[in-house]
């Protein structure tokens, strides 16, 4: 994983992870020209879209400069909620103002995450969370929608292994929160996964009807999973077919119960 060199309560890795990422979502937006493109896979439009990215990052600004910002309850329904219904309150759909505060708002977030340490944790949609944790969060949001953006515009996305290992910190938190209590309901597992070129390592345990995920992987896992990064990232937001990717070689699994892998992405409800 690349290294943590902290500074306050954001890395010097993951700060230009965030400002890069964010430029680059603008530099792709000031190409469109129809806000009202469909975003493949989505019930949004292009412009929808940019605004709930615009909108998101201020929220996520406001949080990282102690600023209360209730947005939901953390549940995929209440999310999808307070998203429809900021969207109906804000009215800009044009891509190059968008772009600019979708910039202006990330570069906000990491001033401030930059300038504390870490203190009180935030309340964010998906319930407290240290302010260490927050950039990954920030970015991987980005990240997200970034990639629906140029998708839409048939762009390169801005998803590269050293962005997703930035995103590991955010995503270890949220695992035990997201998991699908049906799916993980009588299972008993011990996976550990791999990002492909040194991306990432880490364990999860299933057991008695929860998750606990270590930063390490584990040393005697039923399942380890070797999966290349991008692939990785698109799967945990619900943006790739896990299936799909395992039948382009993009994940591979082996160990004492290697079955286990393609169930592994469902255990996890993607917000």
């Amino acid at each position: 994983m690349a290294r943590q060199d902290v500074r306050g309560a954001l890395s010097e890795g993951l700060e230009r992870a965030i400002r890069q990422s964010a430029d680059d979502i603008a530099v792709v937006l000031g190409t469109a020209r129809d806000p009202g493109l469909a975003v493949p896979g989505s019930t949004w439009t292009l412009g929808e879209a940019a605004a709930h990215l615009a909108l998101a990052n201020a929220v996520m600004a406001d949080l990282a400069e102690n600023r209360e910002r209730p947005y939901g309850d953390g549940t995929p329904q209440s999310l999808a909620a307070a998203n429809a219904e900021s969207l109906a309150a804000f009215e800009e759909r044009r891509p190059g103002p968008l772009a600019t505060m979708i910039s202006e708002q990330a570069g906000r977030c990491a001033d401030a995450l930059r300038a504390a340490a870490d203190g009180p944790a935030p309340v964010t949609p998906l319930g407290p969370m240290d302010r260490s944790v927050l950039g990954s969060y920030l970015l991987t949001h980005m990240l997200g929608h970034g990639y629906d953006i140029a998708r839409t515009l048939g762009l390169p996305d801005m998803l590269d292994p050293d962005r997703i290992t930035w995103c590991l910190p955010f995503l270890l938190w949220a695992m035990p929160i997201v998991a699908d209590g049906a799916a993980v309901a009588g299972l008993t597992a011990r996976y550990s996964v791999r990002l492909r070129g040194g991306g990432g390592a880490f364990g999860v345990t299933v057991a008695d009807g929860a998750v606990r995920v270590t930063a390490e992987p584990l040393d005697r896992p039923d399942c380890t999973i070797v999966v290349e990064p991008v692939a990785f990232l698109l799967i945990a937001l619900g943006r790739r077919n896990p299936w799909a990717a395992m039948a382009k070689g993009q994940v591979l699994a082996h160990g004492r119960r290697p079955w286990l892998a393609p169930r592994f992405p469902a255990l996890f409800v993607a917000p």
